[in-house]
């Protein structure tokens, strides 16, 4: 009976008793004097299966009263097991005349013609109370995920209508009581099933809870939805074996089920999953609303066992309203407006079927489907849109009090923690990527050939060190710059799952971003730095050794800061990655390397050059302006500052390249900070 399947076994039953019946006044037609025989026997059968039925039903009843009972003693043992009980703050959704337009994106050489706005919603009404589970029904491009968006307050937008909470409009509080779980699954690849949960767990459970309270209801979620078999196997991707579909979707709203949502969005739940474990989330679904929560989903194609869960079914079809209503009472309204399945078949199938204008009656098999269409949308209108709007206006707006909302507006968690969890989670799930086998290769050989190349060079041989030098400003500008411009595009969609959500603070989630990527960033050029520097001969003084390598990870930092803009700014990898090519090789170029007479109109980009500052911080931990070297002229020695390429970038102004890379460092980074503010956020 928990998992709700004892309730489509006794409707099962009630239709089997029913068609009993109609078989046996048929044979009391056609036979009437075995009629009294035949019926008797039956009709005792039938007696003794309704008896059955309504004892098992008493001793189910029992059985629950039991099992809460139990529970309520043993709560301290099972405390985690409450948040499938009851709702904290139960939520009447409303939602009258809702209509969302959109103007459709023309490209190329049609960019500037006019194009008509498409309406993709047109007046949808309904409401759904706490205890009731609303299901959507209708065609791709009917309007379903859209609406859905739309009262999970995330749809931007023309959006017109009336849409509230409890009487009141969304906001900050009803934010962090709703649970949304979209129809892709947005999960951390290399996070295990366990991990995932307790993270979720951390960071949208209150403080009022301790961290091994929090670690409970997580593994409490695990039981609940039958996680235990993966609990331990990474949630993996396209590219990385993990969990199966089932199991990764059954993650995703246990993720929503942990912070005990009394409203609940799911974008198509059962897709792609087999009919038990459709079966298994629906019951889990049912129960949740059974505890006084209020749960809206769109479903494609539910089974009949399933279908006759819903409370609520609204039928769509291109955007109209064909049906909204008790799920056990669509066949009998679309009969009693001339629409009846010719045959018995699953309620779903046969409301899809009127949704594409398909009408299963033989009378009406020849009809076109915009007409079948049209008579449905102009049949609900006559017939049930007054009604629905009656109803939604007489039942009135249950607000709650300003102490409650407050509690709920404020942040689960307080930033440090966010920080603290959202940089254990980084690093977990970075670690992969970031000492991968390929870049740590990657770096080993090029830092060795580099090594051989400048094997030895002295200050004899001034030019190549130099060249050395300006090497290391150059390819530890690029490989930096490139790891971060995929940062935040890779993670766009699971930011902005997040963000929606209220889980954290954007400044926790960017802070603990940027050091979660410093393993990486500063262990590999310290490795290339110790190798290149020794081979190569220069300076062999710890001093010189240590400035040399504390200007390339200062450096390394500066360029990260760059790529994370660049990838926040234009939050597509193609794009981002063309873009900061050409930046970079500008500021290699007019670096002071390869041209001494850079005309005086585009001199300016050397101010904006990361290469410029590096390499003039480099030159100044190996040479001083007084310090000679030998040369052909001028008794065979000369000044290291009068050397052309030294010259030109010059030894002096050390604290204002400093200061320059410092402008930088801080400027990239609050590029991206303000640029990421705009993901998650829902635009009016």
């Amino acid at each position: 009976m928990k998992d709700g399947s004892g309730i489509a076994f006794l409707l099962d039953k009630e239709d089997l008793l029913h068609d009993l019946a109609a078989l046996i006044g048929k044979l009391k037609r056609y036979f009437p004097t075995t009629s009294k025989a035949i019926s008797l026997p039956i009709s005792a059968k039938l007696q003794y299966a309704r008896e059955k039925e309504d004892r098992a039903a008493k001793d189910m009843e029992k059985e629950m009263v039991v099992a809460d009972v139990e529970a309520q003693t043993t709560e301290k043992q099972e405390a985690p097991l409450s948040i499938f009980k009851k709702s904290n703050r139960p939520v009447t959704l409303k939602f009258e005349d809702v209509v969302y337009k959109v103007k459709p994106k023309k490209g190329g050489f049609l960019k500037n013609s006019k194009s008509e706005e498409k309406t993709i919603l047109k007046g949808i009404t309904g409401m759904v109370q706490p205890g009731e589970m609303l299901a959507m029904l209708g065609p791709s491009g009917s309007g379903k995920t859209t609406l859905l968006t739309a009262l999970g307050g995330r749809l931007n937008g023309r959006l017109n209508g009336t849409i509230t909470y409890n009487g009141s409009p969304f906001s900050n509080a009803m934010k962090r009581n709703t649970g949304f779980v979209t129809q892709d699954d947005v999960l951390y690849p290399h996070l295990t099933v366990t991990e995932t949960l307790v993270f979720t767990a951390l960071l949208r459970l209150p403080n009022s809870l301790t961290k091994d309270e929090k670690a409970a209801h997580a593994e409490a979620v695990i039981s609940q939805l039958g996680l235990h078999r993966c609990k331990n196997s990474i949630i993996g991707g396209p590219l990385l074996r993990g969990v199966s579909g089932g199991e990764r979707k059954r993650v995703s709203i246990g993720q929503e089920m942990l912070i005990n949502p009394s409203l609940l969005f799911l974008d198509e739940p059962t897709s792609g999953l087999d009919s038990t474990t459709a079966q298994r989330i629906v019951s889990t679904l049912w129960e949740l609303a059974n505890g006084g929560r209020t749960i809206v989903m769109t479903i494609h194609q539910p089974s009949s066992r399933l279908f006759y869960m819903f409370h609520k079914v609204l039928l769509l079809s291109e955007g109209n309203p064909l049906y909204f209503g008790k799920g056990e009472e669509v066949m009998a309204y679309f009969a009693s407006i001339g629409f009846a399945p010719s045959f018995a078949m699953n309620p779903s199938d046969f409301l899809l079927d009127l949704a594409n204008g398909v009408a299963s009656d033989e009378s009406r098999e020849d009809e076109d489907p915009t007409v079948v269409k049209q008579t449905l949308v102009s049949a609900f209108k006559t017939n049930l849109a007054d009604k629905l709007k009656a109803e939604v206006q007489e039942t009135g707006p249950c607000r709650q009090d300003g102490a409650e909302d407050k509690q709920f507006a404020r942040w689960s968690t307080t930033w440090g923690q966010q920080f603290s969890v959202l940089l254990r989670r980084g690093v977990k799930e970075r670690k992969h990527e970031a000492f991968s086998t390929v870049k740590i290769v990657q770096v080993l050989v090029v830092a060795f050939l580099s090594g051989l190349l400048w094997w030895q060079s002295d200050i004899t041989n001034l030019q190549d060190q130099i060249g050395l030098l300006f090497f290391y400003s150059g390819f530890w500008g690029f490989f930096p710059l490139f790891n971060a411009i995929f940062t935040f595009p890779q993670e766009r969609m699971m930011l902005e799952k997040e963000r929606s959500s209220g889980m954290y603070r954007l400044s926790s989630y960017f802070m603990a971003s940027a050091f979660s990527d410093l393993p990486m960033e500063l262990v590999l050029p310290t490795i290339f730095v110790t190798i290149t520097y020794w081979m190569a001969g220069l300076k062999p003084n710890a001093v010189n050794f240590l400035e040399a390598l504390l200007v390339l990870l200062y450096s390394v930092l500066v360029s990260n800061g760059l790529g994370l803009a660049l990838g926040a700014v234009v939050m597509d990898q193609k794009k981002a990655t063309i873009l900061g090519s050409v930046i970079m090789l500008s500021f290699l170029l007019a670096g002071g390397y390869y041209v001494q007479h850079v005309p005086g109109f585009i001199a300016w980009i050397k101010y904006l050059s990361i290469s410029n500052y590096t390499y003039k911080l480099l030159l100044a931990t190996q040479y001083s302006p007084n310090e000679a070297y030998p040369c052909a002229g001028n008794n065979g020695t000369c000044l290291v500052g009068d050397f052309p390429s030294v010259k030109l970038v010059g030894l002096d102004r050390q604290v204002l390249s400093v200061a320059a890379l410092a402008v930088m460092f801080v400027g990239y980074r609050l590029v991206a900070y303000i640029a990421l503010m705009r993901i998650g956020v829902t635009r009016k």
